[in-house]
């Protein structure tokens, strides 16, 4: 997942570049929820190639990430 903190990773195990199983598929429909305007056409177009990794790659469940704290700052989890 290129420029992400904490994103979706698949439980099945990274990719061959290290990326997670159908992270940016993932990411890309995740992004696409959050838009405004809300393009309908466009999140259905992402959540069928979402759908098609998966079942491509067999992969069962996806996690988050979680992102590393730094030191001496403290962050609030939601």
């Amino acid at each position: 997942m290129s420029g992400a903190g904490a994103g979706a990773g698949a439980g099945a195990g990274a990719g061959a570049g290290g990326e997670p199983v159908c992270a940016q598929e993932a990411l890309d429909l995740l992004n696409c929820v959050a838009q405004t305007p809300y393009d309908h056409d466009k999140c259905v177009r992402l959540l069928n190639s979402l759908r098609e990794c998966v079942l491509n790659k067999k992969v069962k469940k996806f996690s988050l990430a979680e992102e590393p704290q730094d030191s001496g700052t403290s962050k609030k989890r939601v």
